[in-house]
């Protein structure tokens, strides 16, 4: 990797961008797929009408659905951490800039 890239980008906002980019895009992808079939003039809650303007509808369903896509890809990276790395999280200790390696089994 470049060493200008280590300098001007930390781990964490790599991590970040891995995590929101597909999930922004996967959130335009089931926004147009709601706004193809979802008419937010009939929509009820709780028996009466959703008196929302179409706007306002489909910029929360994609911010739900941005919310909900970073949540699942950001446990997925949650759990491709090593567990050494998750418990030095923040800390300056040796992990963090470490190359990560293969776990032998014993």
């Amino acid at each position: 990797m470049k060493a200008w890239l280590q300098k001007e980008f930390p781990m964490w906002a790599r991590r970040l961008m891995w995590i929101l980019w597909p999930a922004f895009l996967a959130a335009c992808a089931m926004e147009m797929l709601v706004f193809a079939v979802v008419d937010p003039a009939q929509i009820q809650w709780q028996g009466a009408a959703l008196d929302w303007s179409r706007q306002a509808f489909y910029t929360l369903s994609f911010f739900v659905f941005w919310l909900v896509i970073s949540a699942a890809g950001a446990l997925t990276c949650l759990l491709g951490l090593r567990p050494a790395e998750v418990n030095s999280w923040g800390s300056e200790g040796p992990l963090r800039h470490r190359r990560r390696t293969p776990v032998r089994p014993s």
